[in-house]
């Protein structure tokens, strides 16, 4: 076989496996957006494209006095920007010592990041509950917040780590001869050198509590202090719910702040994502 025709097969066959996960994809998402225009809230008797469609559930959420979805919404927001800002303040700081100083415990530390990594969030989730318990953060989105912060930072210390080692020291020490501080050469050159890798920390740490559903679930209690993944979750929790197209106008509406972020940090974001893997 030709070495051109070898080619335009292989070519074929890549286009053939993206399209194949362009449907995969987009078929749910689209069913979601179909499902939220039909008219009427029981799943089973919507129309794939509906001859009706209307935006009355978008308005349900907004405007029923039933509907808490507002108040789900400012939740995860509230959680999603702290625990964005706070996950890129934190990580940036390990890091940074990580990556600069050698004190005793750093190599032994960052294998311990690289082991709990090894382990499922799920394992750790009674353990959690009780800690909460116990300092009164129980059903408390501060609580929740908390968590985030904590669990981030080995695999998001580890990643920044291993960016901020591509950043030379000459520069750290070209800044201390002409007076800089740890705090100052931190701030003035590693932060502003960094931002690529930072970006994807904190485009992936804002879009945590908008997806995760099983720690809200235990952590939470009170309809008030719920995230939109677990109150969302209540409209079709009851086996005689009828609430599945204001479910799915819900689900579309959360893509909205995640989308935003994205826009304003996709400058940084492409050099960020193949970043901070190539030293350890």
């Amino acid at each position: 076989m030709k070495q051109k025709t070898k080619s335009k097969i292989e070519v074929a066959f890549i286009y053939l496996f993206f399209l194949i996960m362009f449907v995969i994809i987009a078929y749910p998402l689209f069913w979601a957006v179909m499902m939220s225009l039909n008219p009427g809230t029981n799943m089973l008797v919507t129309d794939l494209i509906p001859k009706n469609p209307t935006i009355e559930h978008y308005k349900w959420l907004f405007t029923s006095p039933k509907s808490d979805y507002l108040i789900w919404y400012k939740n995860s927001l509230f959680v999603a920007i702290a625990n964005a800002i706070g996950s890129v303040i934190i990580t940036s700081l390990i890091a940074y010592a990580f990556s600069r100083y050698n004190f005793f415990g750093r190599k032994y530390g960052l294998y311990m990041f690289l082991l709990l990594q090894m382990f499922p969030a799920l394992m750790g989730m009674v353990a959690l509950y009780i800690l909460l318990n116990t300092i009164g953060l129980t059903d408390s989105l501060f609580g929740l917040l908390l968590i985030y912060l904590g669990g981030q930072i080995p695999f998001n210390a580890w990643l920044v780590k291993g960016y901020f080692d591509t950043i030379p020291k000459e520069l750290d020490e070209a800044a201390k001869i002409d007076g800089a501080g740890h705090l100052r050469v931190f701030w003035s050159i590693m932060l502003p050198l960094a931002k690529p890798i930072l970006a994807v920390v904190a485009l992936f740490n804002f879009m945590a509590p908008f997806m995760d559903f099983l720690l809200p679930r235990i952590v939470l209690t009170s309809p008030k202090n719920f995230t939109l993944a677990l109150g969302l979750f209540n409209f079709i929790n009851d086996k005689f719910s009828t609430n599945f197209t204001r479910f799915a106008a819900g689900a579309i509406l959360i893509a909205v702040p995640i989308a935003l972020v994205f826009l304003f940090l996709q400058r940084y974001l492409i050099s960020g994502l193949t970043a901070g893997g190539t030293k350890g």
